[in-house]
């Protein structure tokens, strides 16, 4: 019985070396920390993205409380509840490797149901969003030509149909081995968003650059609306371009597959922070004029209360000459309530100029 005991120990610890050693093998044929780490850091992206776009629809919901029910509203609610699930797929799926699974090599090679449908949820999220932005195009080009928006429009409908053999493609992997063979389909996805994102920032901003008024606070919320528009338009643009980089480059890690995570993000941040461009822009503005007011009580302040050697000294310099009596007015300070607003600056320049030059206000 003895032998018999020692017998059944060796070979259970050799199973066991045997068993370690191809868990070894595997592991490192799978190199976690570039495939299941990238994803895992780029959930933890997403996620915190998913945060802002909370903290975006709060000011929309906030600031149009009181305009009732719109359609706009509806836009916003429905990106919210889409970005939601995307982020929820993506959880599970990272869910899935590293705790369901955990040490399970055979499972980490099998693409889980909800990788897939994080991919579904991506081509209504970012070809909706390019809608969207097509009918912000129609809306600032208001009386002017509709080749741009006409453009934009068509683009956007044609490029979501080209998301349907990535879809198809997808469908048919089983393994994420799999994927290297349908990289045509990602590489021709990404390109035409990418290319949609370079249309539809370049129209937008062609559309405000000509509608300047020559107002200073007008001009200047148009440049900043610019601003605002290209670096959400490079962002999109940057991370989808970076996405087919890692992918030609590294094709057999999931790096891009984590950029691809972030891209339907990105695109609900941007469009939110479009539709909240009114708020920042008006929260600027507020914090300029009350600057300025500011400077102009302090300068009043200081000539109101004058040392009275001063004061002296001054009325004796004003009134030194007779025949400059006639000519001296006393002065008076500047009211911080005799500043022009915002808005009748921009009333203004809607009466003074072509009625094109106030479009942008349409877009915010």
């Amino acid at each position: 019985m003895g032998s018999f005991a020692i017998c059944m120990q060796n070979w259970f610890w050799q199973s066991t070396i045997m068993v370690s050693s191809s868990t070894q093998g595997l592991v490192t044929q799978v190199e976690l920390g570039s495939t299941y780490g990238a994803l895992f850091i780029g959930a933890i992206i997403a996620a915190i993205l998913f945060g802002l776009t909370n903290v975006q629809a709060f000011i929309y919901f906030q600031t149009h409380r009181d305009t009732g029910r719109t359609f706009f509203k509806l836009v916003v609610l429905l990106l919210w509840i889409l970005d939601a699930f995307h982020l929820i797929f993506i959880v599970h799926c990272i869910y899935y490797y590293l705790v369901t699974h955990f040490a399970n090599i055979g499972a980490l090679t099998e693409i889980v149901w909800s990788f897939k449908l994080q991919i579904v949820f991506d081509v209504p999220i970012i070809h909706g969003v390019q809608l969207l932005y097509a009918h912000r195009i129609w809306t600032v080009s208001k009386g002017r030509s509709r080749v741009l928006p006409i453009t934009a429009g068509i683009f956007a409908v044609l490029s979501s149909s080209v998301s349907i053999p990535l879809l198809w493609a997808l469908f048919q992997c089983h393994l994420f081995s799999d994927l290297i063979r349908v990289e045509w389909a990602t590489y021709m996805a990404l390109t035409v968003i990418s290319c949609g994102d370079v249309l539809n920032t370049s129209s937008l901003c062609y559309l405000l650059a000509t509608s300047r008024t020559g107002f200073f606070i007008t001009d200047s919320s148009i440049q900043k609306l610019m601003g605002l528009i290209i670096e959400t338009g490079c962002l999109t643009s940057v991370c989808s371009m970076t996405a087919i980089i890692t992918c030609a480059v590294m094709p057999k890690n999931y790096i891009f597959l984590s950029f691809e995570c972030l891209l339907a993000k990105l695109y609900v941040n941007s469009f939110i922070a479009l539709l909240n461009s009114r708020y920042y822009l008006q929260a600027d503005r507020d914090s300029t004029v009350s600057s300025k007011s500011n400077v102009r009580h302090s300068v009043y302040l200081s000539e109101r209360y004058l040392p009275s050697s001063q004061d002296e000294r001054l009325k004796g310099e004003h009134f030194n000459h007779a025949d400059d009596e006639a000519t001296v007015h006393p002065a008076r300070p500047v009211q911080a309530g005799s500043c022009v607003s915002v808005d009748e600056t921009e009333a203004t320049a809607s009466a003074c100029g072509d009625s094109r030059k106030t479009s942008y206000l349409e877009l915010v």
